[in-house]
């Protein structure tokens, strides 16, 4: 049994039953009083006995089955007099500490939260269903909370102290991990793990999330099959990169992908795959490679497909022109509330990149790069939808010109569970691509377009 399993019997009993561990509400959370750890004195003297005797060893131990033994035969040694019925207790909390993230463990390994965030010692939330809650969970001081923070990002090559108060890193098995210390953070050290899925959400489950109808989904696969430039827009955690993962699930097994990122969270099944990523600047502050550094040498890589992860700087205007010059059926997401913002961000992304071209210009590349915009949304109700997906005409004077396929709607009204009340509508407008679609040897069903 885990920590979070044994701290209050039988209501943690009836949460396990229930398949929901126990989260607590933030209210209830700030009523109670603080408990003190009644094991943080023999945890200190027991993990500073297991650090002497790896000193007298000479030797580091980094097997975490010779270390939970190791760390199990301190705590059950009656020189500590640990009671018997929280020996397993102790020993997986300092196991944690030594070996894991600490008090966190348990939510790391809990996939039941896609999100764990560290606000100081005191304060650890979680997103669980789209919603944030806090937990009873603390570290024992910000000394503590620093140690778990230095050994996540030494474990990745990175390194955090006051010279470099922020780090963005990808750990082994995908998450991302993005921590910022004092003196930058006012709170204390504050650590957020984004976690990556072991399985990646199918777009069967996104229809069973409700997160687009069925019409909207077999539109999107033929867009893909189709070769058209697809930007996916939305704000943070709205799902952008899971639809990205769907939409990238449809390109053909006999085209070359090379895929671009940060942080590599794109999970593609074809056999053609080249995944590059990001590289931050070493200590000397040198060494830095840039996604747009990644999308110009992508382009000598002869690839059929590109798929930058993320647009959020000069690379925009690289990746614009790698679609208007060969590379159709590129996909990419960027940060954006609505279709019209989206078009306004990449202006505003290409003038970074340092080149002094007109608007009417940039709008131009827009236009003829970019066929489809799919806004993804995260509601207040904490559910993932896709509330618009708007196909790009060209321009009307100095004006991008788009049109709303589908769209969902809602009045604001909810549920009994919480859930907002709404629906998804195709606007009966014939798209303008899919002389594109066809023209590629796709097949497309009109019925797709009515309500």
């Amino acid at each position: 049994m885990g920590l979070l399993d044994r701290i209050d019997g039988q209501k943690k009993l009836q949460a396990q039953a229930e398949n929901q561990p126990e989260v607590k509400e933030a209210a209830e959370v700030r009523s109670e009083e603080i408990v003190e750890d009644p094991y943080l004195e023999v945890k200190r003297r027991i993990h500073t006995a297991i650090i002497d005797e790896m000193n007298k060893s000479g030797k580091t131990i980094t097997d975490r089955d010779v270390m939970y033994k190791l760390v199990d035969d301190k705590v059950n040694d009656d020189e500590f007099l640990v009671p018997r019925i929280d020996r397993e207790k102790v020993a997986t909390q300092l196991f944690n500490d030594i070996m894991g993230y600490g008090p966190i463990e348990e939510l790391v390994q809990n996939p039941a939260y896609s999100e764990i965030m560290v606000n100081g010692p005191d304060n650890v939330y979680v997103e669980e269903k789209g919603k944030l809650k806090l937990t009873d969970i603390k570290f024992r001081d910000e000394e503590h909370l620093m140690n778990i923070i230095n050994r996540i990002v030494s474990n990745i090559g990175r390194h955090v102290d006051e010279a470099s108060p922020m780090v963005d890193a990808r750990l082994a098995d995908g998450s991302r991990v993005n921590a910022i210390i004092p003196p930058l953070s006012l709170v204390g050290p504050v650590l957020t793990i984004r976690k990556f899925g072991k399985k990646p959400i199918t777009a069967q489950q996104l229809l069973q999330f409700g997160s687009m109808t069925p019409n909207m989904l077999h539109f999107l696969e033929a867009c893909v099959k189709g070769k058209l430039n697809i930007v996916v827009a939305g704000g943070t955690g709205s799902g952008k990169t899971t639809l990205l993962n769907v939409l990238s699930s449809y390109i053909p097994e006999d085209e070359r992908i090379v895929t671009i990122e940060d942080a590599a969270e794109v999970q593609l099944k074809q056999n053609h795959v080249i995944t590059l990523e990001a590289r931050p600047a070493n200590l000397e502050g040198k060494g830095a490679v840039t996604i747009r550094n990644l999308v110009k040498n992508a382009l000598r890589m002869r690839p059929d497909r590109i798929i930058v992860g993320e647009v959020r700087s000069e690379e925009t205007l690289d990746m614009l022109q790698a679609m208007n010059t060969g590379h159709d059926g590129s996909l990419t997401t960027t940060h954006a509330n609505s279709p019209r913002d989206t078009v306004a961000r990449l202006e505003t992304m290409v003038l970074m990149s340092g080149m002094e071209l007109p608007l009417r210009a940039i709008r131009d590349q827009i236009s003829s790069a970019i066929d489809l915009i799919v806004q993804q949304s995260r509601l207040r109700d904490g559910t993932r939808k896709i509330t618009s997906i708007t196909e790009i005409i060209g321009m009307e004077g100095d004006v991008v010109s788009m049109q709303d396929l589908f769209v969902y709607e809602t009045d604001g009204t909810v549920d009994a569970s919480g859930k907002f009340v709404g629906k998804f509508r195709a606007t009966g407008v014939r798209p303008n691509c899919l002389e594109k679609i066809r023209g590629n040897g796709v097949t497309v069903n009109n019925e797709w377009f009515t309500n």
